[in-house]
């Protein structure tokens, strides 16, 4: 099959590890897979899409088309498939405007209608595209990652204990509300540092903090320097709609995980085996405690390196992927 995908950009975060990583699986499995960034301007998108005739199908990822451009997209592709890893229906959890946005919402349920097939990157998300469309196919291929680009922690016992943040500027207003509990641990547990690794940085009064600029290139490394993977969501529909990018990279370099019992959080950590799950700060101290045993990470951390290579390594999502291309033209082949 040949397979456009319409992405924002080939470099954006969602199309690097949910489109651009499964390309050779595909290739090896007889597909071809071409990335398009979709055009600004409406009526150069109306005119882009006329030259995906000729694809066997077509992914949109993520954006929330106006009806015009969604019918004309429609009526050009064979088959069409809608790709999506956050609760975009909505507004994030920062915005000043609330969460809801009856326009976003009303192109939301107009995508998953009209497309031949929905993929999801956790549940929730499949959850709530199904009220609106439950005649259309739904497909759960989780955000996946390549744990062959992590190194993995030694956890050798240190002097330091070194948490690690990893993110983009606009995620960071997450670490940023939890400063009282970030401030708490730097207080409670001397000798305790925070990396963070991202393009814009905060300070801390008791927790020292190690700025380190966001580099693809380095990521995997910087990661593999640290002890113990942090992050923070509020507890809201937006953030339960986000797949948990943060925490498979920590896992992948061999990390045990803290974070707020929200979302695919409590999927992805189980208590006492790949880290800890903390809502208070009483809560965030002990579980920095416990995990300040070198030896307890390194088990928890192994423990999650191998759930990340079973079941959400791109090798294991690239499979699903298949099977979906496969299945979609099942009654072509039937009818012909």
């Amino acid at each position: 099959m040949r397979v456009v995908a319409l992405v924002d950009s080939v470099t954006h975060v969602c199309s690097r590890y949910r489109v651009v990583a499964f390309e050779p699986f595909l290739t090896a499995a007889g597909h071809t897979l071409e990335l398009r960034p979709l055009p600004s301007g409406g009526l150069t998108r109306l005119l882009s899409f006329r030259e995906l005739r000729t694809a066997d199908a077509v992914i949109l990822q993520r954006k929330l088309l106006p009806r015009i451009q969604l019918n004309w997209l429609r009526h050009y592709s064979k088959r069409l498939i809608f790709d999506f890893d956050d609760a975009i229906w909505l507004r994030d959890s920062y915005s000043t405007k609330g969460s809801t946005c009856r326009r976003r919402n009303r192109r939301f349920s107009r995508i998953v209608r009209t497309v031949d097939c929905v993929i999801g990157g956790n549940q929730f998300l499949l959850d709530h595209a199904k009220t609106l469309a439950p005649r259309t196919r739904m497909e759960l291929i989780p955000t996946s990652i390549n744990p062959q680009r992590y190194e993995v922690a030694n956890h050798t016992r240190t002097k330091e204990l070194r948490l690690v943040w990893i993110g983009s500027s606009s995620t960071l207003q997450g670490l940023d509300r939890i400063r009282p509990i970030l401030e708490a641990i730097g207080k409670a547990i001397p000798g305790t540092r925070l990396k963070l690794i991202c393009d814009r940085f905060i300070g801390l009064e008791h927790l020292a903090v190690d700025a380190v600029p966001w580099c693809e290139a380095t990521e995997a490394k910087d990661l593999a320097s640290a002890d113990i993977g942090i992050t923070w969501i509020p507890d809201d529909d937006w953030s339960r709609g986000k797949c948990g990018l943060k925490v498979l990279q920590y896992q992948a370099a061999g990390l045990p995980v803290i974070a707020n019992p929200v979302g695919v959080h409590s999927d992805f950590i189980q208590e006492g085996e790949t880290g800890c799950l903390a809502s208070t700060p009483a809560e965030w101290i002990e579980s920095v405690r416990v995990l300040a045993d070198p030896d307890v990470r390194m088990r928890l951390g192994q423990l999650a390196r191998r759930r990340v290579e079973e079941q959400y390594s791109i090798a294991a999502s690239a499979r699903k992927w298949i099977e979906v291309l496969h299945r979609l033209t099942e009654p072509a082949k039937r009818a012909g």
